[in-house]
């Protein structure tokens, strides 16, 4: 929870800077702006509007500059006016700051015009566009009753505020407060599926493979929250997959180690005559036999998982290597009085030649041993431009319909006469390797009247 939290202030601080940095940086693109264009157009405004007071004044002998300039001030200027005796006076909003220098005010009166507003020093837009300074006013000089004044005005700071001034500074406040509002929803439902994700992977990683996170959400994290569900269901699976390989195991390992155990027994009997002890040596034989082939296909198999899906790829020739292990069991046809015809034309693959033998022994072994007596089994390769396909035919007890979807499953057999004869590993095995090879196989059956299996493998595979 701690980690999830961290993101969630995180993200906020962030925001909060991203904003706290745009608002700078826009604040000084503005001050800019202002001393660059702003300002001498603003000094320009208002020396012509001090030039036409001063003007007036001139035009006008008979007005009461007391009166007139009050009445200037109250409509929002500030004014400060001295005459060429020194004599002076403020009208209107009061100067925060009243030092000027003596030699501004005497060019003035001498008929120059002061620029303050142009030439105020440069500093931050609001002190300096608001600065309440006699220094930051225009002086123009003016003639009146024969006297020369210097008149030095700018706008009062507070009329500068109006209603409209009022209403645009409430609304950016309003536009700030909603805007951290946004970010502090926003980054709750950004971060609301972070935190049911790391409570799921909590989950998974305690072994509870039924979790399902419910994010329904079309973005990057809806993906991941699919993905997520995904991996769940398959890891389930797994896990399912993983006991049920465990039972298995153990139990194909108990029965055969159950049956030595037992005989073994029996064969400490001093009086057993030859023949039963010959009888029970067979069948510790037998399954001895039986612990070894189940504990070399196991090996295959995780040899397989282990691969993670790479193989080693040889150039070799495919019919040479099936006449092989035909040649290889020639005995067992032979003891069980089975015919073998095999037409495989000289063809060239790239695959695991070890991996492969596996293959056409596991298919010729099952071939035999669920043949019938005096069945027959026919091998044939058939090439196409892209691929090769090696089939295997027998006559023998044939598959029920019902397990053909099953059969390339661990551990699975199909009826009773089948699991006696095998681990329920071969046609596995067979599956996986063949997968691996980018090809595939199809299987055929009837029952009582025999299997034939397809495998295809491509002529040049990719690399896998």
């Amino acid at each position: 929870m701690k980690v999830q939290s961290s993101l969630y202030v995180k993200y906020l601080i962030v925001a909060l800077c991203i904003m706290l940095l745009s608002t700078v940086l826009a604040f000084l693109a503005t001050n800019m702006y202002y001393h660059q264009v702003l300002k001498e157009q603003n000094d320009a405004k208002n020396t012509m509007i001090a030039s036409r007071m001063a003007a007036y004044i001139s035009e006008h002998a008979e007005l009461d500059l007391q009166e007139h300039f009050a009445m200037l001030g109250e409509i929002g200027y500030q004014f400060y006016v001295v005459n060429e005796n020194g004599a002076s006076g403020y009208y209107g909003g009061e100067y925060r700051l009243k030092e000027l220098d003596n030699s501004i005010v005497e060019e003035v009166i001498a008929g120059d015009i002061y620029h303050g507003m142009r030439d105020f020093p440069k500093q931050l837009f609001v002190t300096g566009f608001f600065a309440n300074d006699i220094r930051n006013s225009i002086g123009v000089p003016f003639v009146h009753e024969g006297q020369r004044y210097a008149m030095f005005v700018r706008p009062d700071i507070r009329m500068l505020f109006s209603e409209v001034h009022s209403i645009m500074g409430g609304m950016a406040l309003l536009m700030l407060v909603i805007s951290l509002l946004a970010i502090i929803v926003s980054a709750w439902y950004l971060v609301h599926p972070i935190k049911a994700l790391t409570a799921a992977t909590k989950q998974i990683a305690a072994e509870n493979f039924e979790i399902s996170l419910q994010v329904n959400r079309s973005d990057e994290l809806g993906t991941l929250a699919a993905s997520f569900n995904r991996m769940a269901k398959q890891l389930l699976a797994n896990e399912e997959e993983r006991k049920s390989f465990i039972r298995n195991v153990s139990h194909d390992f108990q029965s055969p180690l159950l049956n030595i155990g037992g005989y073994a027994a029996l064969l400490k009997q001093a009086e057993l005559d030859q023949e039963p002890r010959l009888q029970y040596a067979s069948v510790i034989e037998s399954e001895a036999m039986r612990l070894s082939n189940l504990t070399k296909q196991l090996l295959v198999l995780t040899s397989l998982d282990q691969r993670n899906k790479t193989v080693a790829m040889q150039t070799y020739p495919l019919h040479e290597q099936i006449e092989r292990t035909v040649m290889k069991y020639r005995w067992l046809l032979e003891k069980e009085g089975i015919s073998i015809s095999l037409d495989a034309a000289p063809l060239l693959l790239t695959g695991n030649e070890a991996l492969l033998d596996n293959v056409w022994e596991n298919l010729l072994t099952n071939a035999i041993k669920y043949n019938k007596p005096g069945g027959e089994i026919r091998i044939r390769t058939e090439s196409e431009k892209d691929h090769v396909s090696v089939i295997f035919e027998d006559t023998g007890i044939g598959i029920a319909e019902d397990d053909l979807p099953h059969v390339f499953e661990r551990f699975y057999r199909a009826d009773a006469s089948r699991s006696t004869k095998g681990t329920g590993l071969g046609l596995a095995i067979v599956k996986e390797t063949i997968t691996l090879h980018q090809g595939d196989i199809r299987i055929s059956s009837e029952t009582g009247e025999g299997t034939c299996i397809t495998v295809t493998l491509p002529l040049r595979p990719t690399a896998v």
